[in-house]
């Protein structure tokens, strides 16, 4: 039986660490501040919101939630987001995805100030991210790598397969393992034979979306596996990874809910923190 990595005891560890830094920085006048911005009425979305601003303000940070109606234009959006960049109370600036149809992300991703972006994806951080410099890095794929990081599991020289190349979760999965010296298979939706990649993988990381998908005979005894998705079922929460079946395989597994989640809360606070560090020094 896998042994369970508990993701919300490490994102409590990882967001007592980040207040003892915003404690050190209130001492030098300095207040991390986020600002997120929700568009319309999407109930995941809001809920997420909400978990955000609850754990940005316990951790010390000015936290701001600015919701909009779903019939707010692309360009009210963008005028926002350019007094924000402005505005110093904010060191992190958020827009909570997905967006109302008539609007484009890319603009609006873009359209933030690459220094206030803690979701790392605006291209800036992208490339460094590409090209190892420093930069945001987005929050789930940082989050997975640091419950690596609590748990002890080597990641160099070991195969890891991600299954997935979202910007969001797939493509900086990829980028932090071979930072950390994996050897990395990038598997998705055209990829052939799927069992038989996934089974050669010491770390497996499934971001596809879709409920249960990877059972516990497509999985090398022993590997870790890491279930990044979130899929409702009969209005219960399960993942990308058939916990049952998996659990008898693998020796490290993540549960959904409460495995890779609120570790993407964790890293929110801590990128935007990083920030707030950034504009101190």
């Amino acid at each position: 039986m896998a042994q369970i990595i508990d993701g919300k005891k490490w994102s409590g560890i990882s967001r007592e660490e980040t207040k003892g830094v915003v404690d050190s920085l209130h001492k030098q006048g300095v207040r991390p501040g986020l600002v997120v911005i929700l568009i319309g009425e999407h109930p995941a979305s809001m809920s997420y919101v909400r978990g955000k601003d609850k754990a940005a303000t316990a951790a010390g940070l000015y936290s701001e939630m600015i919701h909009l109606p779903s019939s707010t234009t692309e360009s009210a959006l963008l005028q926002l987001i350019d007094r924000l960049n402005g505005d110093d109370r904010f060191h992190g600036i958020l827009v909570q995805l997905p967006l109302p149809s008539h609007m484009n992300e890319k603009a609006i991703i873009h359209a933030i100030a690459p220094h206030k972006d803690v979701d790392g994806f605006h291209p800036v951080n992208v490339g460094a991210l590409d090209l190892g410099l420093s930069g945001f890095v987005p929050c789930t794929p940082l989050g997975v790598m640091k419950l690596l990081t609590y748990e002890s599991i080597e990641v160099a020289g070991k195969h890891a397969v991600v299954i997935g190349r979202s910007n969001i979760v797939g493509k900086p999965m990829v980028q932090l393992l071979l930072r950390h010296n994996a050897t990395v298979t990038i598997c998705h939706s055209k990829t052939q034979d799927l069992p038989n990649i996934t089974r050669q993988a010491d770390l497996l990381i499934a971001a596809i979306g879709k409920p249960n998908v990877i059972t516990g005979n497509m999985i090398k005894p022993g590997a870790t596996v890491i279930d990044v998705g979130i899929n409702r079922v009969n209005g219960k929460l399960c993942g990308d990874v058939d916990f049952a079946s998996a659990s008898q395989v693998a020796q490290y597994i993540t549960p959904v809910p409460g495995g890779v989640g609120p570790m993407t809360i964790a890293m929110l606070l801590q990128n935007t923190v990083d920030a707030a560090m950034k504009l101190a020094h």
